[in-house]
């Protein structure tokens, strides 16, 4: 069972370490996104520095790599070890896609802030909720114009609106990571949130990037 679990970890993590924005503006603009902007490899700063087509597909691919490593997980996770419930096999694996993307092999353990891949491992576990959360992300975005603020709080109410709609058996595995995956997240906007506090954060649309 160890064997499956290290598997299941290591190729999701594998999944979600692929630098999807730091890929397409070396390959699309010839920069190193690192050196661009913000210096985040994720969408926002991708869009804001190499164009919203770029932004976009870097969205999609970080969000498709997410839900692929919960889907993947599960497979594994059926196929090795059965008798241990689907979603702690998926729990496991959309960890480690997060883990992966904000901590990639690839770039030296620096990555993003896993919003995209953690709405992708989320939207796979858990769709209702994670379509919550997308709707509390657009809400405080329109309100406010911060992509990191809507991101914080749209990441920490997807736990919430799990609880309520997700149907079924529940492992202690899958509640857990849901928590550890929005505070991971939270965690990633640290300097996000020190700026948001001294009122010095930069809203979407601004020249100078957060």
């Amino acid at each position: 069972m160890l064997c499956a679990i290290a598997l299941i970890a290591a190729a999701a993590y594998l999944l979600g370490s692929v630098p999807t924005g730091y890929l397409l503006i070396r390959l699309f603009r010839h920069q190193d996104i690192r050196a661009v902007g913000s210096g985040n490899i994720g969408a926002t700063n991708v869009l804001r520095s190499g164009g919203k087509k770029l932004g976009l597909v870097t969205f999609l691919l970080d969000t498709l790599k997410g839900c692929a490593a919960v889907w993947l997980g599960g497979f594994l996770g059926a196929l090795l070890m059965p008798a241990t419930p689907l979603r702690t096999a998926e729990a496991i694996a959309a960890l480690c896609a997060i883990v992966g993307h904000m901590f990639t092999v690839w770039l030296r353990f620096k990555g993003g802030k896993g919003v995209a891949t953690g709405f992708g491992v989320f939207l796979a576990s858990a769709p209702w909720a994670a379509l919550a959360a997308v709707a509390v992300f657009i809400l405080v975005f329109l309100l406010s114009r911060y992509v990191s603020l809507a991101s914080i709080l749209g990441a920490l109410s997807f736990p919430l609106f799990a609880l309520f709609l997700v149907h079924g058996p529940q492992s202690t595995a899958f509640l857990a990571t849901q928590w550890i995956a929005a505070l991971l997240i939270v965690a990633k906007h640290h300097q996000n949130i020190r700026r948001l506090l001294t009122g010095t954060e930069n809203r979407f649309g601004a020249k100078k990037t957060a």
